[in-house]
This record gives structure tokens, C-alpha cells and sequence, in this order.
């Protein structure tokens, strides 16, 4: 893989300084786990799901989006084009060989937000009915009867009256399973940036997420692409919810200003988050680019 890829100078410049340099917290510094999630889902031509699955390169898969939810009784589930008839096979197919699927709602479009307690409660309903172990007249199943393993809170848009607090306890008070004798997985992607948004620090405060993926990669984050920044706010997390495991989420676009060469990784990234007690993994963002990349994903897996 070509060493020669343009990014940001602040980006350098961090690598090099640091290269020089389930819900129960661990009592020491976690090392390697070699856990991998990926996002699917945002480019038909990234394969099916079964293909993530079988390549031997994550140990779970967050679909992405449902992309509109709390405005009624409206919901719209974003799967760019994938074949839903086929998911529900793959489903069970990335289960029986190991690895959980997950549905992250939310996304980068404005068509959703959780503005009151009812709302909240409608959206766990439908998860419930419609991807878990529920079923309601009128309801649609779009995988059939395949159960997912979990919910993932990707939140770019928000205000702080919205209720996602109440949808995460509305999870646990319900104890869902994502399949006979398989716990639900509660997960939050959040922008690297600490403290977060205050519609996501309200859910977090609930001590119920599994784990949290934390994203480096965003060009437009400009608190953590300066010197340093990205380091200080993993400790910031890492310290907030010790009870809480950390993925740190990577860009696997090699055209990215933001992309990480492999061996910066091995070098620089992965020394410094597995020093933390509750460092969980890493989070690829996404199996499109991962496949164009050939063995990006192989090697980061070596390196989780």
C-alpha cells in the first residue's frame, strides 16, 4: 500500500508525536482484543452482506441508516440499494458464523430527531417489531424473521430536549435480545470531540452503552484535527465512562485527507489506545472502502 497520500499537515504532525510517544470495566490496560466493527451499507457496490461477513476481517456489522424516525408514524430505513429481500438470510448466515449485526440509526441527514418521551417510546417500538422479536399487525419486517443483535446511536443532528436517553433505558428496562440467548449490543458512533452534544451526552449518562465508537476521521471535526487533539479527547472519553468500552473508529478511504496508513497505525494509533483499560477495538468506516482497499481491513484486524 502507497505511502505516498496527501493529508493534512496537523494529521503528520500527530501521528509523529505519537509514534514517538460487557459493561464491566477492566482492571488493566486491555492490549489487543482484535475487534473489529465495520459499517455497511452506504454503497451497493461494497458487496452483500454475507461477503462482509465471510471475509474474515470484522468481528460485527453496523447497517447503516434508518435515517428518519420520530415524526409520527413515519421511519425510513436507507440501505443504498441492497437487495432487502436477501438481508435477512445474510443475517442469520453472519450469526451462525460468528459475527453480529447491528442497526445504527440516525446518520448524516436531518430527517429524524426523538423531540419528546412518546416519540422515544414509539421508536423502541418500532426497532422492537420490525428487526427484534416483536411483531404487530401492520408492521413490516424487512429481513423477515431475522433478529438483529443491536442498536447503534449515530447522532449528527440533535437538540437537547431530544429523548434518546429514554429510548436507550426504554432497551434495557425491556431486556431485548437480539436472538435467543443473545444480548442486545448498545452502541453510540460519536464525533471525536469531547464533551459530546448534548443530545448524546444525555443518552450516555444513562451508563448503558456496551461500547462507543469513537470517529478521527472527520475532515470537518476541527477540534480533534489540530496537534494532539485527537489523544486528548480519547483520554477525555476513555475517563468519562470507564464502564463503557472504546473503539476507535478509522476511515479506510485512502483518498481521505484523513486516512491512516497501516503502519501509522501499528506505530502510533494503536500503542496509545490499547494503553486505556477499557480500550474494545477498532471501527472501520466502511466496508466500501475497505473492499476497494484490498487488505486495509486484514491488516488493521492484526493490529486491534
Amino acid at each position: 500500500m502507497a505511502l505516498a497520500r496527501r493529508r493534512p499537515v496537523c494529521l503528520l504532525a500527530l501521528i509523529s508525536v505519537v509514534a514517538a510517544s460487557f459493561l464491566a470495566a477492566p482492571a488493566a490496560a486491555a492490549g489487543k482484543t482484535g475487534q473489529v466493527t465495520v459499517f455497511w451499507g452506504r454503497n451497493k457496490d461494497e458487496g452483500s452482506l454475507r461477503e462482509a461477513c465471510d471475509s474474515g476481517r470484522y468481528t460485527m456489522v453496523t447497517m447503516s441508516f434508518l435515517d428518519v424516525f420520530g415524526r409520527g408514524n413515519n421511519y425510513h430505513l436507507d440501505l443504498s440499494g441492497h437487495d432487502l429481500s436477501a438481508i435477512g438470510a445474510d443475517i442469520k448466515h453472519c450469526q451462525f458464523v460468528g459475527v453480529p449485526v447491528s442497526l445504527s440509526i440516525g446518520g448524516y441527514g436531518t430527517g429524524y430527531s426523538l423531540p419528546s418521551n412518546r416519540s422515544a417510546l414509539d421508536l423502541f417500538d418500532h426497532l422492537w417489531n420490525s428487526y427484534f422479536g416483536g411483531s404487530k399487525p401492520g408492521v413490516r419486517r424487512p429481513f423477515g424473521d431475522a433478529w438483529l443483535d443491536g442498536v447503534d446511536l449515530f447522532l449528527e443532528h440533535g437538540t437537547p430536549a431530544d429523548r434518546y436517553d429514554v429510548l436507550a433505558l426504554e432497551l434495557a428496562k425491556h431486556n431485548i435480545r437480539g436472538g435467543p440467548g443473545k444480548p442486545l449490543h448498545l452502541t453510540a458512533t460519536v464525533r471525536c470531540a469531547y464533551p459530546p452534544a448534548a443530545h448524546v451526552g444525555r443518552a450516555l449518562a444513562t451508563g448503558i452503552f456496551e461500547r462507543v465508537h469513537v470517529r478521527i476521521y472527520e475532515g470537518d471535526d476541527k477540534a480533534c484535527n489540530v496537534y494532539g487533539a485527537w489523544q486528548d479527547a480519547w483520554d477525555k472519553w476513555t475517563a468519562a465512562y470507564p464502564a463503557t468500552r472504546f473503539y476507535i473508529g478509522l476511515t479506510a478511504d485512502q483518498n481521505s485527507y484523513q486516512w491512516i496508513h497501516p503502519k501509522n497505525v501499528f506505530y502510533g494509533v494503536a500503542p496509545v489506545v490499547q494503553k486505556k483499560d477499557n480500550y474494545g477495538g477498532i471501527m472501520l468506516w466502511d466496508r466500501y472502502f475497505d473492499k476497494k482497499s484490498d487488505d486495509y481491513g486484514s491488516l488493521i484486524k492484526n493490529y486491534a
